[in-house]
């Protein structure tokens, strides 16, 4: 019985799946993204590296298909090489921004004493605007990818263990948790085995966000001279330099800031999918 009811709950939501085309649409454009960060780079022929100022600012054609920069260097590997970095951070800073935000949330929720002083601190956070903070922490850690991951990682916690801990607090409140407390079962027991699963859906939803946010960031950073450094390919610091040709070389601005438009509505679509599946009736209030 249980075997057959779990199969119709997995049918159920494949058939949820199929019908929402949006979330269809940005789960597409997310597998893409991946598949393109992990073996586009393979599939190129050019050194996005490489430079030949002979072929520099040369129009979209046959040999170049999206042209080159200002030193020659064919664009579209230097757009995939910089999806890897892209990619890459985001999915570092979701899965960090995450974890901690999920501690903090959880056990700010349980610990009263605890939640006032984590929750003053996440409000102080949040009350300067992101990308300030990134910028700040930028100028004191040093442009690279991996101090880009701590700062934003930093940015995007606290708005995580608010999440996380607004949906932890009601289950903290609920009668077999009481119980469980009355028996005496350990802390560590309550909070992971028993609150923290009921947290996971509103997360998973918002880490598809972050995502999107967080390559927003990235190339907002990089495009400031404060995130990636170049010659290290990003979309943000190809962005950058388009923007001193952009006369001469609009495919510079163009192709990046596509590739950047394409991957942060994909990954909204597909949090949208997300919520209206987990919550079917997210979708009737709207």
């Amino acid at each position: 019985m249980k075997v057959n009811l779990k199969k119709q709950q997995r049918q159920l939501m494949v058939r949820r799946f199929f019908s929402n085309k949006l979330m269809v649409i940005g789960s597409a454009i997310f597998v893409v993204l991946i598949l393109v960060s992990l073996i586009g780079p393979s599939l190129m022929s050019f050194d996005p590296y490489e430079m030949k100022v002979s072929q520099r600012l040369q129009a979209p054609g046959a040999e170049h298909l999206l042209g080159t920069d200002e030193y020659g260097r064919d664009l579209l590997t230097r757009i995939v090489y910089g999806a890897r970095v892209s990619i890459g951070v985001g999915l570092a800073v979701t899965v960090i921004s995450s974890i901690l935000g999920m501690i903090i949330g959880l056990y700010a929720s349980y610990y009263r004493a605890l939640d006032h002083i984590l929750m003053r601190i996440c409000d102080g956070l949040m009350a300067i605007p992101g990308i300030l903070l990134a910028i700040a922490l930028m100028a004191a850690l040093g442009p690279s990818a991996m101090n880009v991951i701590i700062a934003l990682s930093i940015v995007f916690t606290p708005n995580i263990a608010r999440i996380v801990r607004s949906s932890a607090l009601v289950v903290r409140e609920q009668t077999y948790i009481e119980a469980m407390n009355a028996q005496g079962a350990s802390t560590f027991r309550i909070i992971w085995r028993h609150i923290a699963p009921n947290t996971i859906s509103p997360l998973v939803v918002q880490a598809t966000f972050v995502f999107a946010e967080t390559i927003i960031s990235e190339a907002a950073l990089s495009f400031l001279g404060a995130g990636v450094p170049v010659p290290d390919p990003s979309w943000g610091n190809i962005l950058q330099a388009g923007k001193l040709v952009i006369f001469k070389a609009w495919w510079m601005v163009v192709f990046p800031g596509i590739a950047i438009i394409v991957s942060v509505l994909g990954l909204n679509l597909l949090g949208d999918g997300l919520r209206d599946l987990i919550d079917p009736h997210s979708s009737k209030k709207k």
